[in-house]
């Protein structure tokens, strides 16, 4: 007898694991606070190393070794795979180097920037137009990005890093059309020989951190792969079960989190001209929420 599940239930279902999944991104800063005292580019590489080995288990646990072999084996998928690999890497770096040195507001702050970033470069290299309003988000995005420049006195790199690598990222990969997690295991193997390469070279230039340094960081960065893959599973489980349209909104759970994380927990300063700032950054993307809103809206009612 076929089971009946709601679209209803689905919807929940789908809203958990967005939760889940937006939820855990969000608190990642914590873990990265926790091995601080180890290199970014050491913590990188074992954010590699033992995502290769998770996502492995995950991909035979799921029976999808015959997709994960056609991936390597297509020179197209591969090369694509190979600059997406590059993007979220150097998006990794910046990221657990900011949260090492107490730069987690500036991290949220490119998250934020994200989706207004992903809209400009639509106009780059889709040559898309813009929509009214969605000129006023992205004027309002420049415009906190310049208060911020002159806040601060020189380019907020790391936002700008963050913001540009990742939407790039998610550019190139929804022109290759991947399952995310297949495509993240393609990913972390193409990175695997340098970061296996480095670590060899920190251990033999008797710098190297894990192991040397007690259990407990050495545990926590084998806990990487789990740190990394976990979020990233909930989210694939999330969109196949949301509309674009909610799981869009939830995204902003991420940054949000951050933001309290970086405030509450972690006492970075935040003072008026960074909350002008990110007021600049959040109407932006409360004027590209309701033109895509009104956008969809329209498209419904045009007669098929």
């Amino acid at each position: 007898m076929p089971s009946m599940v709601s679209s209803g239930s689905l919807s929940r279902q789908g809203l958990y694991f967005a939760f889940a999944a937006f939820g855990m991104w969000g608190l990642v800063p914590i873990y990265f606070k926790a091995v601080a005292d180890v290199t970014a580019l050491e913590v990188l590489a074992h954010r590699v190393i033992w995502s290769v080995v998770f996502l492995s288990g995950v991909i035979w646990a799921t029976g999808r070794g015959a997709a994960f072999y056609r991936l390597l084996l297509s020179p197209k998928s591969l090369a694509m795979l190979s600059l997406s690999a590059l993007l979220i890497g150097l998006n990794w770096l910046v990221f657990i180097w900011a949260v090492s040195h107490d730069r987690i507001l500036e991290t949220s702050l490119g998250y934020f920037i994200g989706p207004l970033v992903s809209v400009f470069l639509g106009t780059l290299f889709l040559a898309e137009r813009l929509r009214g309003l969605q000129w006023i988000a992205v004027g309002l995005a420049a415009l906190g990005v310049l208060n911020q420049v002159i806040h601060l006195g020189y380019l907020p790199w790391v936002t700008l890093s963050l913001a540009f690598s990742f939407s790039i990222y998610g550019f190139v990969r929804k022109r290759l059309g991947v399952d995310s997690t297949l495509g993240l295991s393609v990913e972390t193997l193409l990175m695997l020989p340098l970061a296996a390469g480095y670590l060899w070279w920190l251990h033999s230039s008797g710098e190297m951190q894990f192991y040397f340094t007690g259990a407990s960081i050495s545990w926590l960065l084998v806990a990487a792969g789990l740190v990394t893959s976990l979020p990233l599973i909930c989210y694939a489980s999330a969109a196949n079960l949301l509309p674009l349209s909610i799981l869009g909104l939830t995204q902003y759970i991420t940054p949000s989190t951050t933001f309290v994380l970086a405030i509450v927990v972690y006492n970075e300063a935040f003072d008026p001209g960074q909350l002008l700032t990110f007021c600049f950054i959040w109407a932006g993307l409360v004027v590209l929420t309701v033109e895509g809103w009104r956008h969809q809206r329209r498209l419904l009612r045009k007669p098929v």
